[in-house]
């Protein structure tokens, strides 16, 4: 099956625009640097250097696909985010719900939401250094706070997108509070909550990279942050191109789950071909 769906997709415009992007990217990059040289991009290593130093066995400067550190990193940065995103959405999913549904519960928690979401991340890193010891939970708290509230507003909207005549026709039919809760309130509200996790990953990458360079010792964050400090820039590109493509896998998976617990909605999309 997996085999049939890739073979339909390689007959579609699709994977070949993708490729055609990332080899713009990466010709502009080189123009840039390398061919044209221009002022403000000439401390910058181009792309045969970092492509160079990536596929090294032995690393002029430390760090490439072949070194333990660089898997490390990784998969440091990798827990991180899986505790994170997890914590962030066993909490926000419930709460984002709960906040459309009721509006008393909403008239109590949607002020504090909106005090607290608009305070930099990087203004709860003392905070969150007082609050918690070690290197670890400090990151990770930083990480959720950002992911959840993303979390619980995208849920909120999704809930507060539903026809109101599907809460009609459920009180006409007489149906109960918890009964319109699971089969009207969660499912109207899927489409938003993964196109809210979505967004949610991508934001707790880059607020686990700023907390990892304030207080981490490993990760991604850590290792672009000391990569400059060290003015190893080529390690430090890696670590962000790095970066960018575990961010791009993360996304895609919770694209991907989200489209098998939503076959309905793909369905209805394909009619429409979209």
């Amino acid at each position: 099956m997996t085999i049939h769906r890739w073979k339909g997709r390689l007959k579609t415009p699709t994977p070949y625009l993708m490729a055609f992007g990332i080899v713009l990217w990466i010709g502009t990059y080189y123009l840039f640097v390398e061919g044209w040289e221009l002022p403000r991009f000439n401390k910058l290593p181009g792309p045969v250097e970092v492509i160079t130093e990536w596929l090294n066995p032995a690393p002029d400067w430390g760090m490439s696909l072949f070194t333990a550190d660089y898997y490390k990193h990784v998969i440091i940065s990798c827990r991180r985010i899986l505790i994170a995103f997890t914590i962030a959405t066993c909490l926000g999913v419930p709460l984002g719900l709960f906040m459309g549904w009721s509006k008393k519960f909403k008239d109590y928690s949607f002020p504090i939401l909106e005090t607290l979401r608009p305070i930099p991340i990087l203004a709860w890193v003392p905070l969150a250094i007082l609050m918690f010891s070690g290197f670890e939970t400090p990151v990770i708290f930083l990480a959720t706070l950002a992911s959840l509230f993303v979390t619980t507003l995208n849920t909120l909207l999704g809930v507060d997108s539903i026809d109101e005549e599907y809460f009609r026709a459920a009180k006409c039919l007489g149906s109960k509070p918890h009964h319109v809760f699971r089969y009207i309130v969660i499912p109207g509200a899927m489409p938003f909550i993964f196109t809210g996790l979505q967004i949610s990953v991508g934001v707790a990458w880059f607020s686990l990279v700023a907390a990892e360079m304030v207080s981490g010792q490993y990760g991604l964050g850590y290792l672009i942050m000391d990569s400059y400090m060290n003015i190893t820039y080529v390690t430090m590109v890696i670590g962000m191109l790095t970066l960018g493509f575990v961010g791009w896998v993360t996304s895609a998976m919770v694209r991907y789950a989200g489209n098998r617990m939503m076959q309905w909605r793909v369905r209805a999309l394909a009619l429409e071909g979209r």
